[in-house]
């Protein structure tokens, strides 16, 4: 199924993701001293926004594959359901089977120092948003992703989508004409709050209205487009950015949810690209909450390495502010 043309991306985008975790980093240390110590730092995820049971998981599942443990790493996916698509290639895995041939076969063949860690992990033992970096010796690029991920009631995996830049990565994609049509979008166990803000957002962003998308959010929010490279702090500085820039934007007009995860800390949640990002599908945006129910955090993420230059470009001066008078 991996066509060997795009064995080495399908690899980067396959072990990459990234966004949102909760727990400590006593309690990371903790285990890591019971198993022989992390392979990768033990402070360095945020676990602030995810439950305790959900960091253990991740924490479990990334020092597998950081070992290089296939077998390790397979026992987190549900033998009888389970997908794993990489969404800036277009390449899916539709059975745990086929993961196991892939992943098998490949993280034998890793370098001894290639590593793979989650930076922030958001939602629960039912569905999170993970943010998590592939070293550069994984796949040859530094990969930061960020992954939707479903859990079944056995807190096995059933759903893995990634979503990643490749322009930032130095890799670039195309849509092939095999790109997926079914991401088991209806597959879902969100939060019914995330689903609410998941939607009141993007319907803001599809209306073009700035005002309304920064409503949602605290007055102290950080906003980050990882595929831009904008960074923006204050819901201030965010209806100012959205007001000159959701028309262009792929997650502006025309763009819709199509699947939501996460728990009552935040989550995220998957999109249709409006028609001006063609030939663009889909992105990705995790966000965390506060106490209010207001996003503190945005985290947005799509491939862009698939659109021109002139287009890319254009979406990067949008975080330019309007000339002073």
């Amino acid at each position: 199924m991996l066509r060997i043309g795009a064995a080495a991306g399908t690899a980067a985008a396959l072990g990459v993701t990234g966004s949102i975790a909760s727990g400590t980093a006593g309690a990371t240390t903790s285990e890591g001293s019971r198993t022989g110590g992390l392979p990768y730092p033990a402070d360095v995820t945020d676990t602030s926004h995810c439950t305790p049971e959900v960091a253990a998981i991740f924490r479990r599942l990334f020092t597998a594959k950081s070992k290089h443990d296939a077998a390790r790493f397979l026992s987190f996916f549900s033998k009888a359901n389970t997908s794993y698509i990489d969404a800036s290639l277009g390449v899916a895995m539709r059975s745990w089977k086929e993961m196991n041939d892939f992943f098998t076969p490949f993280l034998s063949s890793v370098p001894a120092d290639a590593l793979s860690f989650p930076l922030r992990i958001v939602g629960d033992e039912r569905s999170a948003v993970v943010e998590f970096v592939d070293t550069p010796t994984f796949f040859g690029k530094e990969i930061i992703a960020l992954g939707s991920v479903t859990f079944d009631s056995k807190q096995k995996i059933t759903r893995w989508i990634d979503y990643w830049d490749g322009r930032s990565s130095l890799w670039p994609n195309t849509i092939p004409s095999t790109y997926p049509t079914d991401f088991s979008d209806s597959e879902q166990h969100a939060n019914h709050g995330v689903v609410r803000v998941a939607r009141e957002l993007q319907a803001a962003f599809a209306a073009g209205d700035g005002a309304a998308a920064a409503a949602l959010m605290s007055p102290d929010v950080v906003v980050e487009d990882l595929a831009t490279h904008t960074r923006l702090r204050s819901a201030i500085q965010a209806q100012r950015y959205y007001t000159r820039a959701l028309g262009r934007l792929p997650y502006g007009p025309g763009a819709a949810v199509v699947h939501a995860g996460g728990g009552r800390r935040g989550g995220g949640y998957e999109w249709s690209a409006g028609s001006q990002a063609a030939p663009l599908q889909r992105g990705h945006t995790g966000f965390e909450l506060d106490a209010a129910s207001k996003i503190s955090r945005l985290t947005t993420v799509y491939d862009s390495s698939v659109l021109s230059d002139a287009a890319y470009q254009s979406l990067v001066g949008l975080a330019a502010e309007a000339p002073l008078s």
